[in-house]
């Protein structure tokens, strides 16, 4: 027993090391990306860096519904959303606040939360069915097609801006895939690591995916984030966690619907998704005001999700 304790906390160090200089390669090739191709870097981070950080929710949660455990899939994708903004995002901003675009801002966040509410309208049967799921997929295609337009007006606007040629950007591209891909198999090792100790110690399944897999597979906007705000590039982390969360709801559950019904629990609709809600509106209200979010409003996100967290354990676990 003792052995085995002692290499997963090992491969859990291991991985966290892999992620964290799989980030530092992967925000700094992204920013360069955003300077040499004129992408303002809140579309980089929505896009790009949103597709590579998802992508450990996207695997774990694919994974659960092809192996017929649907409440790991939404509890992943659900509690990702709650833990990108309350603990990862509030972490970030109680250290240092960000001025905020609020044009920008606003049209990214609507997004956000019509994906939220979407999702809480089409799980009132208490399931998320294949058309439910065609419905969260037309809302990703909507993002993805604002994105793309506005990327087309930055390019093709009165004040046009000069691409810069693909091989130039040879390096920057492989150093963000490698970092992609450090920071990915990093996370799933953290993951399956992090379960293994929590299941010694007797934790409900679902309580795990709602925070401890939810954690693990939001790491890569986690360390996104902290790399981003200590270089100076917070509209990149703000940017990608808005992404991110818009794909988490959208991309990942209604492609999951597809592999198998996801059954919905009454803990979910009762708690978790009411609680998503109220972090997604919550962000977009601190931001609109003063265009800022300020510390103070990071720390009272964390520990309103300190008291979220501490409501699953208290009443569902």
């Amino acid at each position: 027993m003792f052995n085995m304790i002692a290499i997963t906390v090992l491969l859990f160090i291991i991985s966290l090391l892999m992620i964290t200089k799989g980030a530092d390669w992967f925000v700094e090739s992204a920013v360069s990306i955003s300077e040499k191709s004129g992408i303002p870097k809140v579309i980089v981070g929505a896009t790009i860096v949103s597709f590579a950080t998802t992508s450990p929710e996207f695997a774990v949660s694919a994974t659960a519904a092809l192996l017929g455990h649907t409440d790991m899939t939404v509890g992943n994708a659900v509690g990702s959303v709650t833990c990108n903004i309350g603990l990862i995002l509030g972490s970030v901003l109680a250290v240092k606040a960000a001025s905020v675009d609020v044009e920008s801002f606003i049209r990214k966040g609507f997004f956000m939360a019509l994906a939220g509410i979407t999702l809480i309208v089409v799980s009132l049967d208490q399931h998320i069915s294949k058309t439910d799921g065609i419905i969260l997929l037309i809302i990703f295609v909507g993002f993805l097609y604002y994105n793309y337009k506005l990327q087309r007006a930055i390019f093709d606007g009165p004040e046009k801006v000069e691409r810069v040629p693909l091989n130039e950007m040879r390096r920057d591209i492989v150093y963000f895939l490698i970092g992609a891909i450090l920071v990915v198999i990093g996370s799933r090792i953290m993951v399956n690591s992090g379960i293994e100790l929590a299941r010694i110690v007797g934790i409900p399944e679902m309580i795990i995916s709602l925070t401890l897999v939810a954690f693990g597979t939001s790491l890569p906007e986690f360390i996104t984030a902290i790399s981003s705000t200590m270089k100076g590039h917070q509209d990149l982390s703000i940017g990608n966690i808005i992404g991110a969360n818009t794909m988490d709801i959208t991309l990942i559950l209604g492609v999951c619907a597809q592999i198998a019904s996801l059954e919905i629990l009454g803990q979910s609709t009762s708690y978790d998704f009411p609680a998503m809600l109220v972090f997604i509106f919550l962000l977009l209200m601190f931001g609109v005001t003063k265009k800022r979010l300020e510390r103070w409003e990071g720390a009272f996100m964390v520990v309103l999700y300190g008291l979220y967290v501490a409501g699953l354990m208290m009443w569902y676990a």
